[in-house]
């Protein structure tokens, strides 16, 4: 069963780099890779594990055991890693524990101005991950000069304390399993419901009890636990995408401590789920027409005519392997979900078009190989395994953090608008609300964020991003009493560290020296 298209945000994901190395080899020995492997870590770092005191100030009686705990560091490769314990219920520190997994690079220079804490988004991406296999990409040299620059995994992610949920084996089903029922047919949603309903009744009986408690508020209060812990007054942050989300409620909780935070990709936390689906569908459509412009152009492009003649193609091959799905080499059949997935997975970066067209030209010849590989990425699936526990913590959060609607009119009305502004993706985008079977009500909430009293909160958007629209990032500058846009023009998710020199240098400046960029900032 798939269920990869969500009512609920699709996920964000800053891995781009690792799915273009491991598509090299799979679409064509020829491809060029330049510019887009990991750059080498370096193989001398400054080792001191020494730590400053912790930060207590202000902290309740009862949370200063948690606020109090000295770090022990140990090497981990070419970094440090350390486990923090927070509170598994901030309102009730008393009723248990859960571990935080906390990774850091000490400042090339020696001389750490503080420590930068930075999140890949998701909800569910490894922060630790992030860090650990991808840190050029994640953060520029210059911050690493200055910066401690932290990674940590946040509660029911990866080796935090974590949502479990299925085996690879019953993952695969779930995910990729087609029905055999005719897709929006009673048969079909009941299908759907059940599969959802076992998905989350084996997250409640292999998570150990901690579900009710993975939302971003009680991440946030985690992050001042951290912030404190490694002898921070406020906190400089950097996150993408979810990670923007979560930045913005770490604001809107301790606008007092805010120190230079930068939000880039995002999500407007004033806007309702379904808004949230609907807004997003349309931002995928729009970087599919961008894609396949683009594509028209090339020679190896599967496709030829207009855009619009192109789009519809590409909707009859969606529509051809939702009917009669492609057998692939590994036993898995090709649907026009796992298809989609595949798509989007490509959309969130530029440099990942070649590899959309060579998934999609395969395709067209029959062989589904090469989209299942790029649906892979999406799940981090490899092997037939899963690398770590990004799909159940996704789901894990979001359904903790938006609330039901059952608005039917709502409902129609968000189909009619995807519909007619998203035609391509609309047949295979909504479905039954997976949350409506989650063990736990949600507990939060949706309104705008203006975090009164923080220093100036940096936000970033890009003009064409699929996966947070440049819209959102409009409304979060706006909502934010100390918002401060700067808008990159282009395509692709997120901003920074992508090659524009007007976005890396403003955001460094202001990390790195306080120097609050021009509110509207425009990078071409």
């Amino acid at each position: 069963m798939n269920t990869s298209i969500p009512s609920v945000p699709f996920r964000s994901s800053r891995r781009t780099r690792r799915v273009l190395a491991v598509l090299a080899g799979v679409v064509t020995a020829s491809l060029a890779l330049s510019g887009c492997l990991y750059s080498l870590i370096p193989e001398s770092r400054p080792t001191s594990t020494a730590s400053l005191p912790p930060d207590t100030d202000g902290v309740a009686d009862d949370l200063l055991p948690f606020y109090e705990q000295e770090l022990a560091w140990s090497a981990c490769g070419a970094f440090e890693c350390t486990t923090v314990t927070a509170p598994l219920d901030w309102e009730n520190p008393a009723t248990g524990e859960i571990e935080l997994s906390v990774i850091r690079q000490r400042a090339d220079s020696g001389e750490a101005i503080g420590s930068l804490l930075t999140n890949p988004g998701g909800p569910g991406a490894s922060g630790v991950g992030l860090i650990r296999d991808s840190i050029d990409y994640a953060v520029g040299s210059a911050l690493q000069e200055k910066y401690d620059v932290i990674g940590f995994d946040p509660r029911g992610v990866g080796e935090s304390t974590a949502v479990t949920c299925l085996d690879a084996a019953a993952m695969d089903s779930y995910l990729f399993d087609i029905p055999a029922d005719p897709r929006g047919s009673d048969a079909w949603t009941a299908d759907r419901d059940e599969q959802n309903a076992q998905f989350a009744a084996a997250c409640e009986a292999n998570s150990d009890g901690i579900l009710p408690f993975i939302t971003t508020e009680n991440a946030a209060r985690d992050m001042d636990l951290l912030r404190a812990v490694l002898g921070d007054k406020k906190l400089n942050y950097l996150g993408y995408s979810y990670g923007t989300f979560l930045g913005a409620t770490y604001a809107k909780l301790y606008p007092e401590r805010v120190g230079r935070l930068v939000l880039d990709g995002a999500i407007d936390p004033a806007i309702p789920g379904s808004d949230v689906s609907t807004i997003q569908a349309i931002g995928f459509e729009n970087a599919l027409r961008a894609y396949m412009a683009d594509c028209l152009t090339q020679s190896d492009c599967p496709f030829s005519g207009t855009v619009d003649e192109g789009m519809a193609d590409l909707g009859t091959l969606l529509a051809s392997v939702d009917q009669s799905p492609l057998p692939a080499s590994d036993g898995r059949q090709l649907g026009a979900d796992s298809l989609l997935t595949g798509i989007i997975a490509a959309l969130y970066s530029q440099d990942s078009w070649p590899y959309l067209t060579g998934a999609l030209s395969e395709a067209l010849q029959g062989n589904p190989d090469v989209a299942l590989q790029l649906a892979d990425f999406y799940y981090n699936r490899q092997d037939g395994a899963y690398l770590d526990n990004s799909t159940e913590a996704f789901r894990a959060y979001n359904c903790m953090d938006y609330p039901l609607e059952d608005s039917e009119a709502a409902k129609a009305a968000s189909d009619a608008r995807i519909a007619a502004e998203a035609p391509t993706v609309a047949p295979y985008w909504s479905g039954p609300d997976p949350c409506a079977v989650w063990p736990y009500p949600p507990t939060g909430t949706r309104g705008a964020i203006t975090a009164d009293g923080a220093a100036p909160i940096v936000v970033i958007g890009t003009t064409n991003d699929p996966a947070t629209p440049y819209e959102w990032a409009v409304s979060l500058a706006d909502q934010l009493s100390s918002g401060v846009l700067i808008t990159r023009v282009g395509e692709g998710h997120t901003g920074y560290n992508k090659g524009n020199a007007c976005v890396d240098d403003a955001v460094e400046a202001y990390l790195l020296e306080g120097t609050v960029p021009q509110d509207g900032l425009r990078c071409e």
